[in-house]
C-alpha cells in the first residue's frame, strides 16, 4: 500500500488524497481482550443515537470515554470503584466503535457523540477520558459541554501530528497531505488549528488531572505534559513502564483517577 501511494502521490494528487482523506476518517475495531467485557455483566444497557450505552450505580454520573479505535470496556478498570464511591458510571463506544455502527469519524464527530450521550443523560458529573477522548471532551466543552471534575489519560492535542504521523505511514508527499488537511476540513467544516487542546486549554477553569506515562509511544509525554501547562489548574502524573494501554488497567492510576474525581464530593461528605 505504501508503495502504491507514494507512486500515486506523484501521479495523481487529486485523487490520491481523496482516497487518503477517506483512510484518515475510517477506524478499525479490535477484539477485546480477555476479561474485559466482564464488567458489562453487571451493567445496564441502553442505547443513544445508535450507540452502545452501558451504566451502572447509581448518584452523580461520571461518563468514561474511550479512545480512538477503542471502546468503552477499556475502561472497565474505573467502574466499580466510582460506584463504590456513590457514583453512577456511564460507557458508550462512539460512532465507529466497538458495538456502534459505522467506520468512520474525526475528533469533532467523537466530541459530538460525547455530547449527544450527556445530553441525553441529562450532564454529568465528571469525566474520565482516555487518548483523542480527551482532545474530544476538550473540543465539545470549548462548544459548550458542561462537567465538574475532569480525567485525561494519554491525551493528544493536535488532529495535525497525527495527519504527519498517517500521511509518513502511506508515504504521501507533503502536498498530497496539505490537500488530505483541505478535504478533512471542508467535510467537517472546521480548521484543523481549531481542534488543539493547546489553543482551547487556557480558557478551561474546571479541575483536570491528566496521566501519562513516561514512555508513550502513541502520544509523547511532552503533549500530556504541556496540556497539563496550558489548562490552568491542571495537575499532571507521569507513570513509568505503562504505555498507552497497560496505564488503563494500572491500580495505582485507577485509584488517582477516582480519587481526583471524588475529591470535592468526599470534602463534603468530611464536612
Amino acid at each position: 500500500m505504501r508503495s502504491g501511494f507514494q507512486g500515486a502521490s506523484r501521479v495523481a494528487p487529486g485523487i490520491t488524497s481523496a482516497v487518503a482523506a477517506h483512510l484518515f476518517r475510517t477506524t478499525r475495531r479490535s477484539k477485546p481482550r480477555p476479561g474485559e467485557r466482564d464488567v458489562l455483566e453487571s451493567a445496564t444497557p441502553s442505547r443513544i443515537a445508535g450507540m452502545s450505552v452501558w451504566s451502572w450505580g447509581e448518584g452523580p454520573t461520571v461518563l468514561l470515554v474511550h479512545g480512538w479505535n477503542g471502546r468503552g470496556t477499556q475502561l472497565g478498570a474505573f467502574v466499580e470503584p466510582l460506584v463504590e464511591r456513590g457514583y453512577r458510571v456511564v460507557a458508550f463506544d462512539a460512532i465507529g466503535h466497538g458495538e456502534s455502527a459505522g467506520n468512520q469519524s474525526s475528533l469533532p464527530e467523537f466530541a459530538n457523540c460525547i455530547r449527544q450521550v450527556v445530553d441525553e443523560l441529562g450532564g454529568v458529573y465528571g469525566i474520565v477520558a482516555h487518548s483523542l477522548g480527551g482532545a474530544a471532551t476538550t473540543f465539545a466543552l470549548a462548544y459548550g459541554l458542561e462537567a465538574q471534575r475532569l480525567v485525561y489519560v494519554s491525551p493528544p492535542a493536535d488532529p495535525r501530528e497525527f495527519l504527519k504521523i498517517f500521511g509518513a505511514g502511506l508515504g504521501i508527499t507533503d502536498e498530497v497531505r496539505a490537500l488530505v488537511k483541505a478535504r478533512v476540513e471542508r467535510r467537517l467544516g472546521i480548521p484543523m488549528e481549531e481542534m488543539e487542546s493547546f489553543g482551547i486549554a487556557p480558557s478551561m477553569r474546571l479541575p483536570l488531572l491528566v496521566v501519562h506515562d513516561e514512555h508513550d509511544k502513541e502520544v509523547p509525554i511532552a503533549v500530556g505534559k504541556n496540556v497539563a501547562k496550558s489548562w490552568p489548574g491542571a495537575e499532571l502524573i507521569v507513570t513509568e513502564g505503562l504505555g498507552h494501554q497497560r496505564i488503563l488497567r494500572d491500580a495505582g492510576v485507577r485509584d488517582s483517577a477516582v480519587r481526583f474525581i471524588d475529591a470535592a464530593v468526599a470534602s463534603e461528605r468530611a464536612a
